[in-house]
């Protein structure tokens, strides 16, 4: 609960408010279950103020103005302050447990050594914003401009970041630990660090990414009624054999967003089957893949055609492009696939194990 008293004076305004916390240092002020809503607390004195607990099932500083405020070490955890003004102000080692920032404003906030652990944070502005040694344990960070933003050694333990806007943000030492007797783990991109955070603290992901690393194989080529029902049987012998097979559709516009998504693709399979049969973009896109790859690409041609020139010059100078394994028709692929495609592309992904 409140104190009456504390909270009569705030009510007279910030310069009586301040007066009185410059004449009284010793006290700390309580506020909690105060409702301050769209509440004019610029440039209030509000360090080691109590405002935890303020009616939980009530925004208390929803729209409040507390641009320029000291709330420097005060409690605000479960503190509603969805819309607020807090620009400029200054959150040092404030408690924010818990705490709801829907499209709060936050640009050039000072909130180092704050406690943010598992507040809400959505459509927030913390541009410029110094979060450096925070901690972000298990915060919900989405669609957020952290522009310019120092994040210097927060903690991102269990963060869940989606579509911030980083740009020139300074993201050095981020800590990954739940408890420092645990060892840390630190990176120096946030979207990262949640990634890094699913794969050390997740079995499952981690069995995932090695069931993929093992498995998977990725199926290049067009699909055009001809083409895909060979692509079809492929896929469909490859899961006989255990594998997970991955179809990549080459008919589509080459764009730069599907080229990095074959690319990604590519790194995370165990091998690569590459139907050229009646090219059309996929040798460009082979050309610009297979450089920088290192995964076998066993490459498929029907019979009668011929391969196109440049593929010619990527198997002279990478190694893992295997020579092209030419079939008739389905019935020949299929009866071939284990020892002319398979087992040369499971030899090769060895052998790169071992480099």
């Amino acid at each position: 609960m409140a104190n009456k008293r504390h909270l009569a004076i705030l009510k007279k305004g910030m310069t009586a408010w301040n007066k009185w916390r410059e004449d009284n240092p010793e006290v700390r002020p309580e506020l909690g279950g105060a409702d301050l809503c769209q509440a004019n607390l610029e440039y209030a004195n509000l360090e080691r103020a109590n405002l935890k607990k303020a009616k939980l099932d009530s925004a208390i500083l929803n729209y409040a103005n507390l641009q320029k405020a000291n709330l420097r070490e005060a409690s605000l955890d479960g503190t509603h302050l969805s819309y607020a003004n807090l620009r400029k102000a200054n959150l040092s080692m404030a408690w924010l447990f818990g705490a709801t920032l829907i499209h709060a404003n936050l640009s050039g906030a000072i909130l180092n050594r704050a406690h943010l652990n598992r507040a809400a944070i959505y459509e927030a502005k913390l541009r410029g914003a110094n979060l450096a040694n925070a901690s972000l344990m298990g915060t919900l960070l989405v669609r957020s401009d952290l522009q310019k933003a120092n994040l210097t050694n927060c903690n991102v333990f269990g963060i869940a970041a989606w579509e911030l806007d980083l740009e020139g943000a300074m993201q050095v030492d981020l800590q990954i630990y739940e408890s420092p007797y645990d060892g840390c783990i630190a990176v120096d991109n946030l979207e990262v660090a949640q990634f890094i955070y699913l794969i050390a603290n997740n079995k499952k992901i981690r069995d995932v990414f090695e069931t993929i690393s093992r498995k998977m194989v990725l199926i290049l080529g067009r699909f055009t009624p001809e083409r895909k029902t060979v692509l079809d049987a492929i896929r469909e012998e490859l899961r006989k054999r255990d594998y997970l097979p991955v179809l990549f559709d080459f008919d589509k516009p080459a764009t730069r967003d599907i080229t990095e998504t074959m690319r990604t693709l590519a790194h995370l399979s165990r091998f690569i089957i590459a139907d050229l049969s009646d090219p059309k973009s996929i040798p460009l896109e082979l050309q610009a893949a297979v450089p920088d790859l290192a995964v076998p690409v066993q490459p498929l041609l029907l019979s009668g055609q011929r391969e196109f020139s440049m593929f010619v010059d990527l198997r002279k100078k990478y190694h893992w492009v295997l020579a092209t394994h030419q079939y008739t028709d389905i019935a020949d692929l299929l009866a071939s696939l284990g020892d002319k495609v398979i087992a040369p592309a499971e030899q090769k992904a060895k052998e790169l194990e071992k480099r």
